[in-house]
């Protein structure tokens, strides 16, 4: 009887664990800054993903990501953060607002399997707990899928 009692609480946790088909969200990418800055851009109100994108961006690769970028191949554990700020206009200049979001992008071929290998999460502000995806990356993914001859990501590496 204890033998089964034993077998049927690791089933038990074993279920709990593993038993869903959902993939847990990455986590906050706590020293994204000191990654590789890859690229910066500005979306202006009239650019077609102006919502809701406007903003300055700064993309992030860390070492497995940026080694991807340069072979083309994303092995798992790359990871790109996506830092959409604000942007004030002054005297012919645009300066960084407050931030937006702060998004990720995790590679696990296996967890991630459903979006192209891919986890998606943002943060809404400087908030570390107010998360913003809520269909599991389905919607951040249906965009990657545009470019997924290029590993599902849109930055590329420049020389």
């Amino acid at each position: 009887m204890y033998r089964n009692l034993l077998i049927a609480s690791a089933a038990a946790l074993a279920l709990g664990a593993f038993g869903t088909n959902a993939a847990e969200p990455p986590d906050y990418p706590g020293d994204y800054r000191n990654w590789t800055h890859v690229k910066s851009m500005v979306i202006h109100p009239d650019h077609p993903l102006a919502q809701p994108f406007q903003g300055i961006h700064h993309i992030y690769a860390n070492d497995t990501a940026r080694a991807g970028l340069a072979s083309g191949d994303y092995a798992d554990g790359a990871v790109f953060v996506f830092d959409q700020l604000e942007y004030n206009t002054a005297d012919n200049a645009s300066t960084e607002g407050e931030r937006v979001l702060l998004g990720i992008m995790l590679k696990n071929a296996e967890q991630y399997a459903d979006t192209g290998g891919w986890g998606f999460e943002a943060w809404q502000g400087d908030s570390r707990t107010a998360r913003m995806v809520n269909d599991g990356g389905a919607g951040c993914y249906s965009c990657h899928e545009d470019v997924a001859e290029r590993g599902y990501v849109f930055t590329q590496w420049r020389d």
